[in-house]
C-alpha cells in the first residue's frame, strides 16, 4: 500500500501498489496516479512533497524559453512512459516565481526528481522523451 495525494483535492488516500493506476480518491473520485502532467503550484508541491510516496519528476520551465516549449512534447510522452509509478509536473516560474526561488532554479528547462520528500537530483537543460526517461530510470535505481 502506498499513501497517494489526489491532485485535484489534495486529500491523501491509500493504493494497492498493483493497482496505482487504477485507484481513485475516495474523497472526490478523481483518479490518483494519472499517466499525464500535474500542473503545480506550491500548496499541491508541498502535499506531494510532504504526504505522497511516489516518486516526483518537476519541470521547472517559463513560456518565453524557446527551449522549454521545445522541450514540452518531450515531457508529456515521458509521463506516459513512466506514468504511474512516477508522477510528472511542471512548476511555471514566471507565475510561481517563489518556487523556482525556493529550489535555487538557476536556469530553465530544469528537471527536479524527487522521492520520499528529499530531492534525489537534477539537470538542467532541453532532453528528448528517451533521455528524460532513462536519466529518471537511472536516478531511482
Amino acid at each position: 500500500m502506498k499513501h497517494l495525494v489526489c491532485p485535484n483535492c489534495h486529500a491523501v488516500n491509500r493504493a494497492d501498489d498493483s493497482r496505482i493506476g487504477q485507484a481513485v480518491c475516495g474523497k472526490c473520485a478523481k483518479p490518483l496516479a494519472a499517466t499525464g502532467v500535474l500542473h503545480l503550484d506550491a500548496p499541491l508541491l508541498d502535499r506531494l512533497l510532504a504526504k505522497d510516496e511516489l516518486p516526483l519528476l518537476v519541470d521547472f520551465w517559463a513560456p518565453w524559453c524557446g527551449p522549454c516549449k521545445m522541450m514540452a512534447p518531450a515531457f508529456d510522452e515521458a509521463a506516459r512512459l513512466l506514468g504511474p509509478a512516477v508522477r510528472l509536473g511542471k512548476v511555471d516560474t514566471q507565475q510561481h516565481q517563489n518556487l523556482g526561488s525556493r529550489f535555487h532554479v538557476q536556469s530553465i528547462p530544469t528537471l527536479a526528481l524527487f522521492r520520499a520528500g528529499r530531492e534525489v537530483d537534477r539537470v538542467s537543460g532541453a532532453m528528448p522523451a528517451m533521455e528524460i526517461v532513462a536519466w529518471t530510470k537511472s536516478r531511482l535505481g
